[in-house]
């Protein structure tokens, strides 16, 4: 009988183990990331691009690199998670808004610009750098100005604003191809399929600076707009938002902003804008 009662009591406490183990089992919350940082041995999911050199780039041992990989992995630090906890997911410029909205990543550095439209999607922390669209053209092209787009074929990637921008307002008889990424419009304007290439000039300066490009290309050297880049965060994640704000705000205080724009855009002698101020956007020219 007492043999009985004790069988009865452990099969209580297993129970009551197995309960909680269930509950605690997992632990992810709705941005793509434990909610345990740190030494929890979470992970935090980050969405960058996969194809921009100087910015978001995946180099072949499979490691990243670039300014938004910095940014993304100081802001990550600051949450309470080490590099090793990190998991870089390629978010493309046409999911981004979708991959947030899912919940597949806690928040995106990918040169990611602040617009009201993406706004009534998602919320930006940031701005965290001031970049221009321009054109890249091959060095010895006779493209020297937005209207010389006329008649030529232009390139951009799916889902971004850059060619239709210039479409719209600069050369509206420009011949627009879109692309899945940057790396296939470089590749199209070293062959001549395309005769330009626009987005941010911190973008195309990446590219231009390449081993394999120097000497080919060119930045055209216009302002066609001011690109406000943000980290995108899930529409209604205040908690998130402040917090990477102020991680931002360090990063620029402690020099390691600079720090990083020097690493990654110094060798393309990128002339680059003092950081923004958080929540401060710089407007088009109407």
């Amino acid at each position: 009988m007492k043999l009985r009662k004790v069988t009865a009591a452990s099969a209580v406490v297993l129970a009551l183990t197995l309960s909680a183990t269930a509950c605690g089992g997992d632990n992810k919350d709705d941005g793509g990331s434990s909610s345990t940082g740190g030494s929890g041995g979470g992970k935090i999911k980050i969405g960058i691009k996969y194809d921009q050199p100087g910015l978001g780039l995946k180099k072949p041992d499979g490691s990243f690199a670039g300014f938004d990989v910095d940014v993304a992995t100081y802001v990550a630090k600051q949450l309470g998670y080490e590099p090793d906890q990190i998991e870089f997911v390629e978010t493309k410029s046409a999911d981004r808004e979708n991959a947030l909205a899912r919940g597949d990543v806690k928040f995106i550095a990918a040169t990611y610009s602040i617009t009201d439209e993406r706004k009534q999607k998602v919320d930006f922390a940031g701005p965290y750098l001031l970049a221009h669209q321009d054109l890249l053209v091959k060095s010895d092209s006779d493209i020297s100005k937005g209207t010389d787009l006329n008649g030529k074929k232009l390139c951009s990637v799916t889902g971004s604003t850059s060619a239709q921008n210039v479409q719209k307002s600069i050369a509206p008889k420009a011949n627009l191809r879109e692309y899945s990424t940057y790396s296939e419009c470089i590749a199209g304007l070293q062959s001549g399929a395309v005769d330009a290439v626009t987005t941010d000039d911190s973008i195309l300066a990446g590219f231009a600076a390449q081993d394999q490009y120097k000497g080919k290309f060119k930045l055209a050297g216009l302002k066609l707009s001011n690109e406000n880049y943000g980290v995108g965060v899930k529409k209604g994640d205040t908690a998130t938002l402040d917090k990477i704000n102020k991680a931002l705000e360090q990063m620029v205080s402690d020099g390691s902003w600079q720090k990083a724009v020097d690493a990654n855009f110094g060798p393309a002698d990128y002339k680059n804008e003092p950081a923004p101020k958080i929540g401060v956007i710089v407007p088009n020219a109407s």
